[in-house]
């Protein structure tokens, strides 16, 4: 009985102990490692959530980019971190979703991963080819690769990125044979489409919509279910394949051991910040669609997302990395 007392009061002296650290949480500056170079759109929405956090929670959120491997140095240190909510990261459908099935070994155990925080905005991908290619539509697209198989080439910012996963899905769904040619970022792939040294690609909407706009390549459709407000006059390949979909997306997470009331606690700070207006206008002007849902949620939707690329990746025959 002495003992089970013992027990029983130093369980409640770790509830205790974890609550009030979540009450106080944060009392010192938090890192948010992003996964990739500076200048690209996961910095991005890292930058924005890490202001407005600073603000709402007094204390500095500094982000440090980490990038190399498909996202997964950076994540190797957040697995690596204190699991005390000091050390957070930005993650997206390649780092945290394709990477599971594309990778061999991970710097991390994939059984555990991470804590998800909150998932910040979706962003879709659009097709765009070179003006010389005479199709208009996903339809005629779709007719013209069949008579030329494997001799249309699609680029990508890499292999295993939503982008290139994109041109595998369209293969796999359309039963089209194309000719893959990875970049090492979208905005090198982008020109050499509009040089016509590539045939077409599928690329992040914020950087295609200027050359779209310009004349520079043709947009043929959107990744998302519903029309983008980038492009608002491009149907969704969805039009042409039922529940095609192939967006990017960005979100936070925490190391897996950490705290569920700080987890929680981050969520809903996130979840307050994507719900105001500012924020709203400012996510939709970089052409995405602000989410801010809830740990469980973002959850859920991870195991979604890893279990379709993964599907993706197989009927493709990706080579693992």
């Amino acid at each position: 009985m002495k003992f089970s007392r013992l027990f029983m009061l130093a369980t409640v002296a770790t509830v205790f102990s974890t609550f009030a650290s979540a009450q106080d949480y944060p009392s010192k500056t938090v890192t948010i490692i992003v996964p990739f170079a500076a200048g690209g759109n996961t910095d991005a929405f890292a930058r924005l959530v890490g202001e407005r956090l600073d603000q709402r929670l007094g204390q500095r959120f500094i982000v440090e980019n980490k990038p190399g491997a498909g996202g997964n140095i950076g994540l190797g240190e957040l697995a690596r971190a204190e699991p005390d909510g000091y050390t957070i990261s930005m993650g997206t459908v390649s780092s945290n979703a394709i990477n599971q099935t594309l990778f061999k070994e991970l710097p991390y155990d994939k059984a555990k991963g991470f804590a998800p925080i909150s998932l910040i905005a979706t962003l879709p991908n659009v097709l765009v080819v070179n003006p010389k290619i005479e199709a208009k539509t996903v339809p005629e697209l779709i007719a013209f690769l069949k008579t030329k198989p494997g001799e249309i080439s699609y680029a990508s910012s890499g292999i295993g990125t939503s982008i290139h996963l994109a041109g595998e899905l369209l293969s796999t769904k359309a039963g089209v044979k194309m000719n893959h040619v990875p970049y090492k970022a979208s905005n090198q792939a982008i020109m050499d489409v509009v040089a016509g040294h590539v045939d077409m690609m599928f690329d992040n909407i914020p950087t295609a919509a200027q050359q779209v706009k310009a004349g520079n390549v043709r947009a043929l459709a959107v990744t998302s279910l519903e029309k983008a407000e980038l492009l608002p006059d491009v149907p969704t390949m969805a039009d042409t394949i039922p529940g095609f979909e192939a967006t990017s997306w960005h979100g936070l997470f925490a190391p897996a051991d950490t705290p569920p009331e700080i987890v929680e606690k981050l969520s809903r700070e996130v979840q307050a910040i994507i719900a105001d207006p500012q924020m709203v206008a400012k996510i939709k002007g970089m052409g995405a669609t602000p989410v801010g849902n809830t740990s469980a949620e973002f959850k859920t939707f991870i195991a979604g997302e890893t279990t379709k690329w993964a599907e993706v990746i197989k009927a493709a025959n990706v080579p693992l990395q």
